[in-house]
């Protein structure tokens, strides 16, 4: 009897290691670069968006335009590179494009494994505009440093650097914060932090997630084919113990209850990455002035694509209202 008591607690044992192990693998395999890059993680993770991304004649030839309207802006357009450190000590850099005569910025932030240059299409229309743009790496992603991807919550501290910078550089400021997918998820926790400065005066919100609980629950099931109530849980914990956070903290949805900065939300209705009903969540729950734009034939992150003319529009409309 004693023996198999031994026995059944040593196979027990096992397989609590192995579970630990694996959720260990699983935190890692989705939110640590340098362990997705030895796992080829994000070229399957870009092959994956790319493969559920809306394929069109329309959309990939606004694409090609946008791209190369961009890079021709690029060889003129007057850029520097700064850097901020943060509380924990990572080295966090960022793309300025200044524009002298104007006291309007807009803090552009990219998506989940994303990088600065991705966003800078939206510079160009921003400066167009007569802002001044800030494009940073968010953590451990592009040029910055980091541990863990921080899905909008520890992001959300570190961007209060950049709106430190800001506020230096025009004391007068007025921000917009612009972000895409986890970017925007990023946008929507600052803006319902209590240190947000009032120098922030609204928030494009473009294809957000309502928590990165949820978001991280849905990408165990569909990536790895595993049950997600097996496994979140236990990630949050091993998360807290390695990354300093939990996916729970990171809830844009609990964020926009607490804002009271105007907030556009936008999002197309075949996105496959992040339902589009996400982003009407968001837009129900948020407690101050707020506008929805849903763009019809727009995949994930893709509305300024579909229809670049209307996207940009409806962002000048919405902005002219509160600056």
């Amino acid at each position: 009897m004693r023996k198999r008591i031994r026995i059944t607690a040593a196979v027990l044992a096992a397989l609590l290691v192995l579970y630990t192990v694996f959720v260990y693998f699983l935190v890692s395999a989705c939110l640590v670069p340098s362990f997705m890059d030895r796992l080829n993680a994000f070229e399957d993770i870009t092959k994956k968006c790319y493969s559920e991304q809306v394929q069109t004649t329309q959309i990939q030839g606004n694409r090609s335009r946008l791209l190369s309207e961009t890079a021709a802006w690029l060889e003129t357009a007057e850029r520097k590179k700064i850097y901020a450190e943060t509380t924990d000590g990572y080295r966090l850099t960022a793309a300025e494009f200044p524009e002298r005569t104007s006291e309007t910025w807009v803090l552009l932030l990219h998506g989940y494994t994303g990088w600065k240059e991705e966003m800078y299409q939206f510079a160009h229309w921003y400066q167009q505009q007569g802002f001044a743009v800030l494009v940073p790496d968010l953590r451990c992603q592009g040029e910055s440093e980091g541990d863990f991807i921080g899905m909008g919550w520890t992001d959300h501290y570190d961007c209060q650097l950049w709106i430190e910078h800001i506020l230096q550089e025009s004391p007068d400021a007025k921000i917009i914060l612009h972000g895409q997918s986890m970017g925007a998820a990023t946008a929507l926790i600052m803006a319902g932090a209590p240190e947000l400065t009032e120098h922030v005066k609204a928030v494009v919100a473009d294809s957000a997630y309502t928590t990165a609980y949820e978001m991280f629950g849905d990408k165990i099931t569909e990536w790895f084919h595993l049950p997600a109530a097996l496994f979140v849980d236990s990630a949050c914990v091993m998360l807290r113990l390695r990354g300093g956070y939990d996916l729970r903290d990171a809830s844009p949805l609990q964020a926009v209850t607490n804002s009271r900065v105007p907030t556009l939300f936008i999002h197309g209705d075949e996105d496959r990455m992040i339902d589009v009903d996400m982003s009407y969540a968001l837009f129900e729950a948020a407690a101050g002035e707020k506008e929805l734009f849903i763009v019809e034939g727009a995949g994930h992150a893709q509305a300024q694509d579909k229809d670049p003319e209307d996207y940009y529009g409806r962002i000048e409309d919405f902005l002219s209202r509160y600056l």
